[in-house]
């Protein structure tokens, strides 16, 4: 298939990049490069069309869905740090941005796979967060709900044009790590601990490290896109993509020390220092894996030890 990835220089969107050319499509990239690079498709960049420009460019993204069979729109505004920085320009990216993308694969009749975020379920205290739970914000003075806000209007964008007839589907990415996170962990804390625990630095927890998350290796959030853009019984349907195993971000950075071999020490730090005041985590998120297992297939198969080695091994050999 002739395969457009908006975004398809991040993170994700690489190793996505990646896995579609090895499956032999023919793939073109839409990416602004704010958060990604050319570097992280140096190993296909001969293969693929590479096109830097923004989704909020209309008519460079109807030119290139026109041409495309299917659509993979991952670019965003992403990281809770850019988004408290920005939070104007991070709801207009998110929000004007899908809507372009889904006009013009409606426009085209363009099957279009809709990534989105476990930000969307807030800080509920239902778990594991299933795909149809109520989800729960708080005040929309608080900026770091904007993200959440702004990513569930693309959804809503989708599941209505889906009832207008566009195939469409949905995936919610739970805390992905894996092999070109970004260094500067814009949006990740893995890769924060990382750098901290092979620089030598304190490796730092916010509030008491008590908050619990679950994480997903790279290679598993490509393979339940990839099933979810792809399979028939996906469409017009929302998909937690994650893996269901939960630790608790102190015991991480314990496991982060270990598998490094790092002699840095844990230190708490406030969400206020980094993030300003008024700032508010949620305390527990957990994907209910249910409905990718029983229509997708899906289930994680890269433990959390496994995979921060095999991350680790690829920072390595990218600052040899």
């Amino acid at each position: 298939m002739r395969v457009l990835v908006t975004g398809g220089a991040g993170y994700i969107g690489s190793n996505l990049v990646d896995r579609l050319v090895r499956d032999g499509h023919d793939v073109a990239v839409l990416d602004d490069l704010s958060t990604g690079s050319e570097q992280n498709l140096r190993d296909v960049r001969p293969r693929i069309e590479l096109v830097v420009g923004t989704i909020l460019d209309e008519p460079t993204v109807r030119g290139m869905v026109k041409d495309a069979d299917l659509v993979y729109h991952l670019a965003a505004a992403v990281g809770v740090m850019n988004i408290v920085r920005e939070p104007l320009q991070s709801i207009i990216t998110n929000a004007r941005g899908t809507e372009i993308v889904l006009d013009s694969c409606a426009s085209a009749g363009t099957r279009v796979l809709v990534a989105s975020t476990s930000e969307i379920y807030g800080k509920t205290t239902k778990m594991p967060m299933s795909e149809d739970d109520d989800r729960v914000l708080g005040s929309t003075t608080v900026s770091r709900w904007s993200y959440s806000t702004a990513k569930a209007l693309d959804e809503h964008l989708a599941l209505e044009h889906s009832r207008n007839g566009l195939p469409v589907s949905i995936v919610r990415y739970f805390n992905s790590y894996g092999p070109r996170i970004d260094e500067r962990g814009y949006g990740s804390v893995v890769a924060n601990f990382l750098r901290q625990a092979l620089a030598g630095e304190p490796i730092t927890l916010h509030g008491d490290g008590s908050q619990t998350r679950c994480f997903t290796f790279v290679d598993d959030t490509v393979e339940g896109t990839v099933r979810a853009a792809t399979m028939d019984a996906a469409l017009g349907s929302v998909f937690n993509v994650g893996n269901d195993s939960e630790i608790t971000v102190a015991e991480l950075a314990a496991l982060v020390k270990r598998v490094t071999g790092s002699d840095s020490n844990v230190v708490s730090v406030s969400y206020e220092s980094r993030y300003g005041a008024r700032f508010e985590d949620t305390r527990r998120r957990v994907p209910d894996l249910t409905r990718a297992a029983s229509v997708l297939g899906y289930r994680p198969s890269v433990a959390l030890e496994d995979g921060l080695r095999r991350t680790l091994e690829w920072w390595r050999q990218e600052h040899r």
